[in-house]
């Protein structure tokens, strides 16, 4: 399919009945999980490493719910503009948001290190109206044209969008906003796109993080706070309200520190650190982390890794 098709689909999915974008959705998932398509078959080898005890069978299963939380995420991008504040209140349930709001009542920003987990977008709009300003950062998809719908629904629900491309200066940009004070910057951390992430362990192998929530969390002084996003069925009043039998929870982990570590060694630290806490979560919800990726070093190629370890080492 190409670019210019999938934005037409694009507009298209944001105009058409709710129910009928969950329907074509969950079916896209089975038929992809049914035929195991590449982002299937990558998808049961992560899996394997969250749950290194299950059978071929129990795997499949584990990759079949995963496709379906997957393809409801974005069913639910298509609905997220059109729901009331009392449906989006129903949908989330935040826990340790308490904890959180002190660092706002003290007028700081905070910097969230997040996994590819649950529905980062429905979260983010809600935060955007029940905690702090949002800003995120977002890959620059190819046609650009499919961007610009992605960022323009982002921030028509109140998630303002760095764009992260070639030549731009994006930390920059994020450390002048933290330093402005109560702002809520969440980042997508457990997949390295910018080639200058560092390798961390998750479920006993290496993978390479990005390292974007460490160093802005340090460059500013604000706290990172480890997230986890995942799905939850709702029941009775709730369900009602959300008009959906699916809701998230948002669970704000204590911050992670960097004390009494060598300066050199921090981001590396931090970066660990938080990875180790959401590492709880995605195993607790493996079906909810939306890993279609190649994300372990050992599913890597060996040649391209060395290649852009060689890059990032020319750059320091």
């Amino acid at each position: 399919m190409s670019g210019a098709t999938f934005a037409r689909l694009w507009r298209v999915g944001k105009r058409a009945p709710v129910g009928l974008v969950r329907a074509v959705c969950a079916l896209a998932a089975l038929l992809a999980w049914a035929l195991r398509v590449g982002g299937v078959r990558q998808l049961e080898a992560n899996l394997r490493r969250v749950l290194p005890d299950v059978d071929r069978r129990g795997l499949r299963r584990a990759s079949r719910r995963g496709m379906l939380s997957y393809l409801r995420y974005y069913a639910e991008i298509f609905e997220v503009h059109r729901m009331s504040p009392e449906q989006l209140e129903a949908r989330v349930r935040p826990v340790g948001l308490e904890a959180l709001r002190t660092h706002f009542d003290q007028g700081r920003s905070v910097v969230l290190a997040l996994a590819h987990m649950g529905n980062w977008d429905l979260a983010g709009a809600w935060a955007s109206k029940e905690i702090a300003p949002v800003t995120s950062v977002a890959e620059v998809l190819e046609p650009r044209e499919l961007f610009e719908e992605f960022v323009a629904l982002r921030e028509g629900v109140g998630i303002h969008v760095v764009p992260l491309e070639h030549g731009g200066d994006v930390f920059r940009e994020l450390v002048r906003i933290v330093r402005r004070g109560g702002q809520l910057v969440p980042l997508l951390a457990d997949r390295d796109l910018t080639a200058r992430g560092v390798e961390v362990d998750l479920f006993g192998e290496r993978v390479r993080a990005a390292v974007g929530p460490a160093a802005l969390g340090l460059a500013t002084g604000e706290p990172v706070v480890p997230t986890g996003i995942y799905y939850e069925r709702l029941h009775g009043a709730r369900r009602r309200a959300a008009r959906s039998r699916w809701g998230i929870v948002i669970h704000f982990h204590e911050p992670v520190s960097a004390e009494g570590v060598a300066r050199s060694d921090r981001v590396a630290h931090l970066t660990q650190a938080w990875v180790d806490t959401l590492a709880a979560d995605i195993a607790e919800h493996p079906e909810d982390w939306h890993m279609l990726q190649k994300v372990f070093v050992a599913d890597l190629d060996p040649e391209r890794y060395a290649a852009t370890l060689a890059k990032e080492a020319e750059r320091t």
